[in-house]
């Protein structure tokens, strides 16, 4: 059955690890790792999920289970999918037993191949065609195969995700290459992206969009982070954009399938454990898509699709137009009556003074403003950061509050901000917000502890006028919570 998740999806009893996306015939199919955490492990499956819109999504179940425990596939991890010439699906997967270890102790990680001749309906495994780590690479790291067409030689291209034997630990993170003719067979090559930076560069692809090659990887050393990479040509050099990664901390494993001239990305937000705000960050969460625009220069810009918002109904005027909150040594803020329903979308738009530190929303909102979620663009540091109010305390005395955090601080993302005009654009559906600045940056994160509570605006230490500041509710949506009159917006300490 197919529902109306409106872009976020999350199996029943389980989470969504790293997509596989697959777009053919209109219809994007993302396989996934479906993971259930329970313990002990039950073995890693792909489950399959299809979707027309990137907001419905339909879920198939089961789509290559577990090999078993005596498996080299007792869990089956990431890779991705290709047609050949003769109509033949291939899947191309890594496969792991904890049992099963290396000449280090350590897990083997393996490369595994498995073929469909229905439409991706059924799948045989080739366990012949194993195989592991080449010398100079680490067998415990050989994982998430990504294979593509090379369209000058027409050769298979592979790229794994693995280290070096060598070097500093924490930096030992390569793209590793492989090539073949058949498909079955693979010939080693030269490493395709070695940086030596962090320790594992997860999820690799590569794609053309008119003249330029993109390279995404995430990695987990210095960033918990999908990173993007550009080049003319396949060979190099790749160029590292001003601001290279698709979101913040709480969205990762992003892979992507192109569809009428667009792009979209498919990760998921991470969860945090006992579901709460300073709870730690956990591996799976929910299914979230972003949408890459090309710019002219070739870097790319991300947002929500048109087709997420859209499932979004008219927006409602919650603040008044023209609003001026000026604090030129201060703080001010307009807080709306009324609770804010479970989902919504919120855009503010601000015209933004050239001397001003600091603006935003505050989302799930106590009558004052005092507890909220904020989040807070910073023209002077060009900057949008994910913030949050009363703060972790450790006791009971006032100096035991985290005062001294400026912010929840992986929750912070580069954006070009001066002075004059932008727009926040925020997506809160349950325990999931996305927030989006200027249609170009992107910071998702979980709000778990405030379940409710009210939205409003602020300006710190300078002035911002409010163009426009619009909720609207999901179109299926046939609650009708209240939600403000602007005549009836609660303005909180100094507004002029």
């Amino acid at each position: 059955m197919t529902m109306n998740q409106r872009g976020f999806y999350r199996p029943d009893g389980a989470w969504i690890g790293d997509v596989i996306p697959y777009e053919q015939d209109g219809t994007f199919h993302l396989f996934y790792l479906h993971e259930t955490r329970r313990r002990p492990a039950e073995g890693m499956p792909w489950h399959l999920i299809t979707t027309e819109d990137g907001v419905s999504f339909a879920e198939h179940g089961v789509a290559l289970a577990s090999g078993g425990p005596s498996s080299d596939d007792f869990n089956v991890y990431t890779g991705s999918i290709v047609l050949d010439d003769d109509g033949v699906h291939h899947m191309f997967y890594t496969g792991q037993n904890p049992e099963r270890r290396g000449a280090d102790g350590l897990p083997l990680q393996l490369v595994m191949h498995a073929t469909s001749t229905d439409g991706m309906t059924s799948w045989q495994r080739h366990p012949e065609d194993t195989f592991g780590a080449g010398e100079g690479y680490v067998a415990a790291d050989w994982r998430d195969p990504f294979v593509f067409r090379d369209p000058e030689t027409g050769l298979w291209r592979m790229l794994i995700t693995t280290g070096s034997t060598e070097g500093p630990s924490r930096r030992r993170g390569v793209v590793a290459q492989c090539t073949s003719t058949d498909l079955r067979s693979w010939r080693p090559a030269p490493a395709f992206w070695a940086p030596h930076r962090a320790l594992a560069y997860e999820c690799p692809e590569v794609f053309q969009w008119g003249e330029w090659w993109y390279l995404v990887v995430s990695e987990f050393t210095d960033a918990f982070t999908t990173r993007y990479r550009m080049s003319r040509s396949l060979d190099g050099p790749w160029i590292v954009p001003e601001h290279d990664s698709l979101d913040g901390r709480a969205f990762y494993a992003a892979k992507s399938a192109a569809r009428d001239g667009r792009r979209l990305f498919f990760g998921w937000i991470s969860t945090r454990e006992g579901d709460v705000d300073d709870g730690a960050w956990q591996w799976a969460g929910t299914l979230s898509v972003l949408e890459a625009e090309q710019r002219p220069d070739g870097t790319l810009a991300f947002h929500p699709t048109a087709e997420q918002r859209d499932a979004y109904g008219e927006g409602t005027e919650l603040l008044p137009s023209g609003t001026v909150l000026s604090a030129p040594d201060g703080y001010a803020e307009l807080i709306a009556d009324g609770t804010a329903p479970a989902a919504f979308r919120l855009v503010a738009r601000f015209d933004v003074d050239e001397t001003t530190r600091e603006c935003g929303v505050l989302l799930r909102a106590g009558a004052d403003g005092d507890d909220a979620y904020v989040l807070r663009l910073e023209p002077r540091r060009n900057r949008l950061v994910f913030d949050r109010w009363p703060r972790r305390q450790t006791g009971t005395e006032q100096w035991q509050i985290s005062g001294d955090v400026p912010f929840v601080v992986e929750l912070e993302r580069p954006v070009t901000l001066g002075a004059g005009s932008h727009v926040l654009d925020v997506i809160v559906d349950g325990d999931i917000c996305v927030a989006t600045v200027n249609d170009e940056v992107v910071l998702s994160t979980r709000l778990y502890d405030r379940a409710s509570g009210r939205v409003g605006a602020f300006v710190g230490e300078g002035t911002a006028t409010l163009r426009s500041f619009t909720l609207s509710r999901p179109a299926d949506d046939p609650d009708t919570t209240d939600t403000t009159d602007p005549a009836q917006a609660s303005p909180q300490f100094a507004t002029a």
